[in-house]
């Protein structure tokens, strides 16, 4: 069933936006009931075909590692690593193993995963069933970003046990509340008690992670996908999308469209239509892509671009978490891109010198430029320098993040740029990304 854009109660984190779900192409993470609440098991089970138990029977590991790689199933939380290769990666551990399910979410743009969450619990803990099933999990962990998303999963887990369908030992946990801590070693760190810190280096997490022992981590949205692979198999999966890139992914679109919410499509969509079937701005020049480590691009770039990893990367850009958003036309590109900066830099881990130093350093040079009264050319000139000494030097992938966001501003913005640097401003419109209000540029 497919289902039309329904408004949505929001979250904390985006308090403005007014979100709905549908699905643009084949529905199958929201195929299902059309209401705002979860779907329940009897509906769920009745649906696909009863429990994922029964579909899978008694697969062996290696038949369900053939079958998610043949299904080209690759992680829907933002790196877009193949799936096969981390299952495959944990079995080759001989120690006891620990699964989680990131719902984590700490994106400020991105609502996919909670709603996910909260309207097709059943359709997560398919995927994790499996995963801990075969791996023979000793730990099995759901983490998910909000109270709403908690209840609805431990309900679901609830409803399964009445039917006599445990899923043994699933520990549902809230997720960490700060930006870097929705990194997969983070959210390790983060369920070992600790505070949620990324870790860069080796011993990567399939190796040694929860305490210690091999731990696959995969999105919320990955397993969901990797449960209907174990039930309907490679072949169904590779029936929409590219042949590259095969399947559906939720996207997050918010900001000069009349309905913004999360939506459901099928990779290799045009960019383009997706602004168009949710009534875009025509007016709007740039949007933000892939989330506040991605990309921007402008309007002349829209009809080349396709909702997929490979087609943004040929635009120097990237899918990252699913995050859309589409700039107001009357907005300051560089003051959004220095308030998303001056957030990130406050959302460091403080383990190194080139977050706890120059994230701020770079917020406050790029704040400048935002200014047309205060923009320079040695302003420019510092931002540039900054970003070379602070990239690749921290203990964790932020600084590198933030420093994607800068360049792309600098160069896809450069005549925004420019017209500061003569003290003027298109921008005239009251901030939309979704961080704490910060004041506009003013000319």
């Amino acid at each position: 069933m497919r289902s039309g854009p329904v408004n949505l109660a929001t979250q904390p984190q985006i308090q403005d936006l007014a979100r709905s779900r549908g699905a643009l192409g084949p529905a199958r993470l929201l195929e299902g009931p059309s209401r705002l609440d979860a779907e329940s098991w009897i509906e769920h089970s009745s649906r696909l075909g009863g429990p994922i138990s029964d579909a899978v029977g008694r697969m062996r590991p290696a038949q369900l590692v053939t079958r998610v790689r043949h299904a080209g199933l690759t992680g829907r939380g933002g790196a877009a690593f193949p799936t096969a290769e981390k299952l495959a990666a944990v079995l080759g551990q001989h120690r006891g193993k620990v699964v989680v399910g990131n719902g984590s979410e700490t994106e400020p743009a991105s609502a996919k995963d909670d709603l996910l969450l909260r309207l097709r619990p059943h359709l997560v803990l398919d995927g994790l069933e499996v995963v801990a099933t075969v791996l023979k999990a000793e730990r099995t962990f759901l983490v998910v970003p909000s109270s709403l998303a908690h209840r609805r999963v431990t309900e679901a887990l609830l409803e399964r046990g009445a039917e006599g369908r445990y899923l043994p030992g699933v520990e549902v946990v809230r997720g960490p509340p700060n930006f870097v801590g929705g990194e997969e070693t983070a959210v390790v760190r983060w369920l070992e008690g600790f505070p949620a810190v990324p870790r860069f280096r080796p011993p990567r997490s399939f190796e040694r992670g929860w305490r210690g022992r091999p731990t696959l981590v995969q999105s919320v949205e990955t397993l969901a996908h990797l449960g209907l692979i174990a039930r309907f198999g490679s072949d169904w999966f590779r029936s929409v999308g590219t042949s590259e890139e095969p399947g559906t992914c939720l996207v997050t679109l918010s900001g000069a469209v009349a309905r913004p919410g999360v939506y459901e499509v099928p990779n290799g969509m045009q960019l383009e239509a997706l602004l168009e079937a949710t009534g875009s701005d025509p007016a709007a020049a740039a949007l933000l892509v892939g989330g506040y480590f991605g990309s921007w691009l402008k309007s002349g770039q829209f009809p080349a671009a396709q909702i997929s990893q490979a087609g943004l990367f040929k635009l120097n850009a990237t899918l990252g978490s699913g995050v859309v958003h589409l700039l107001a036309p009357e907005s300051c590109p560089v003051w959004e891109a220095h308030r998303i900066v001056r957030w990130l830099a406050g959302q460091s881990a403080g383990q190194c010198g080139p977050c706890t130093h120059g994230l701020p350093a770079l917020a406050e040079a790029l704040g400048q430029l935002a200014q047309p009264l205060q923009a320079s050319h040695q302003g420019v000139r510092l931002v540039k320098r900054w970003s070379v000494q602070v990239e690749n030097r921290g203990a964790c992938r932020h600084p590198d993040g933030v420093v994607n966001l800068i360049r792309s501003t600098m160069e896809v913005f450069g005549e925004e740029l420019e017209r500061h640097l003569q003290a003027r401003c298109t921008g005239a419109a009251s901030s939309s990304l979704p961080l704490p209000e910060a004041r506009r540029c003013e000319d």
